[in-house]
């Protein structure tokens, strides 16, 4: 085991902890020195896809009483891709995208899976 394994362990943070769905899946766990020479574990920042990486599928118009976890499940199939959308409309406060009742919302495709407008 590596001295980095054994401080992720510590952390409570293993490399390929995170599961598929996870925006974090692929950033790279690092650390920085810290006090008295203890690391501080962290990740690497997470860039967001650029809006044309994305495939339509379908637009959601807010309703009354929706909340974006939902949305997710209903589309995507999972509550907890809402990041996914949120990463689609360019947002990075999900309560933003339904806060106004009409706001239109991309449902799309993961970043850079191609669908029929962009393959």
């Amino acid at each position: 085991m590596t001295d980095i394994s054994k401080l992720l362990q510590q952390a409570g943070v293993n490399p390929g902890s995170f599961p598929f769905t996870s925006r974090y899946k692929d950033i790279e766990v690092t650390s920085i020195p810290g006090a008295d020479e203890v690391p501080i574990v962290y990740l690497r920042r997470r860039f967001v896809p650029q809006a044309d990486s994305f495939s339509l599928l379908q637009i959601h118009t807010v309703k009354d009483g929706d909340r974006l976890d939902n949305i997710a499940s209903q589309y995507l199939g999972d509550p907890e891709k809402f990041w996914q959308i949120c990463d689609a409309n360019n947002v990075l406060h999900p309560g933003e995208l339904t806060e106004t009742l009409g706001t239109q919302i991309k449902i799309t495709l993961p970043a850079g899976i191609p669908g029929y407008n962009n393959a």
